[in-house]
């Protein structure tokens, strides 16, 4: 069966990328945001943060693995999710450069996605 065609594919991938929103900006964030503060402040409110990822990742991973999702292709859909919102954040929220590793990155996870789903 497609794992594409169901709706728990698509619900499980919808709350992965929210939950990649608020990790994202957990782990990156505060280097923008707090860099005078000190790091314990810094670490504190990037736990608080991630308290909301993982509100969504673990029902996201709950739903995928009850749809029969297995194991590697969600984390494989993790990974590639997290790319996905990872250059966005990089280039207009962190203003980093758009860099040509991350097309390469982004094709190496594209293969990993097409070995771990096909079949």
């Amino acid at each position: 069966m497609n794992p594409f065609a169901t709706a728990a594919f698509w619900q499980t991938a919808g709350l992965l990328v929210c939950s990649n929103l608020f990790m994202t900006y957990a782990w990156y964030g505060h280097l923008k945001t707090l860099s005078a503060k000190p790091w314990l402040l810094a670490a504190l409110v990037s736990w608080g943060i991630a308290l909301f990822e993982y509100l969504l990742q673990v029902p996201a991973n709950r739903i995928g693995n009850a749809a029969g999702i297995p194991l590697g292709q969600l984390k494989i859909l993790q990974e590639v999710i997290t790319l996905g919102v990872f250059v966005p954040f990089a280039v207009f929220y962190m203003n980093q450069p758009l860099k040509l590793d991350y097309l390469w990155a982004g094709l190496c996870l594209v293969a990993a996605a097409y070995f771990i789903f096909r079949g």
